[in-house]
C-alpha cells in the first residue's frame, strides 16, 4: 500500500495522531466518524504496515540545554571503499547529532545537530564532528530563527 492507495479516513488518522499521539481510540473514531473498534483496527493495520514507526514525546530542547541548532555540510577526504560505513556507524554515537543524511552534491553529509550554544558547538565541532574517521572538512549553518518545525503536513 503506498500514500495514494491509503483512504481519506487513513490520512485524517495519521494527520491526527501525528499531531497527538495520545488521542484515544474513541476520540479518533470520532474525529474520523468511525466507531471505536473499526477504528482500532485501522490503526493497528497502519502501525503493522509501516505507516506509523512509533509514538514520541515531544521534547523541548531548550529546557534540556539544546537549543542552538546547527546544520552542518561534511565534505570526506575519499568516498570509495568503506568511507561511508565508517563515517556512518560512527555518527551514530555521538549525540548532539539529531539527523545525519548523506547527500548528492557538493558535500557528502548533511548533519542536524542540537547543543546549548556557540561554545559548546565549537566543542562539539572540534572535538567530535571533525574527529570522526575520514572527515575533510565542515561548513557550518547555526539556526538563528525556525521558520516552522513540524512534521509531515502533504498527507
Amino acid at each position: 500500500m503506498s500514500l495514494e492507495t491509503l483512504s481519506r479516513i487513513d490520512r485524517k488518522l495519521l494527520r491526527l495522531l501525528q499531531k497527538d499521539a495520545r488521542l484515544t481510540y474513541a476520540e479518533l473514531a470520532r474525529q474520523v466518524g468511525l466507531t471505536t473498534t473499526p477504528c482500532k483496527e485501522r490503526v493497528k493495520r497502519l502501525e503493522r504496515e509501516g505507516y506509523i514507526r512509533g509514538y514520541h514525546a515531544d521534547l523541548n530542547p531548550e529546557k534540556l540545554g539544546k537549543g542552538l541548532v546547527v546544520f552542518v555540510q561534511i565534505t570526506l577526504q575519499r568516498t570509495a571503499g568503506d568511507a561511508f560505513a565508517e563515517f556512518t556507524d560512527a555518527i551514530k554515537d555521538v549525540p548532539e547529532v539529531e539527523e545525519c543524511h548523506l547527500v548528492a552534491g557538493n558535500f557528502d553529509y548533511l548533519i542536524k545537530a542540537r547543543v546549548k550554544d556557540m561554545n559548546s558547538y565549537r566543542e562539539f565541532l572540534g572535538g567530535s564532528l571533525m574527529q570522526l574517521p575520514g572527515v575533510q572538512e565542515s561548513t557550518s549553518y547555526p539556526v538563528m530563527e525556525a521558520a516552522t518545525e513540524h512534521g509531515m503536513t502533504w498527507l
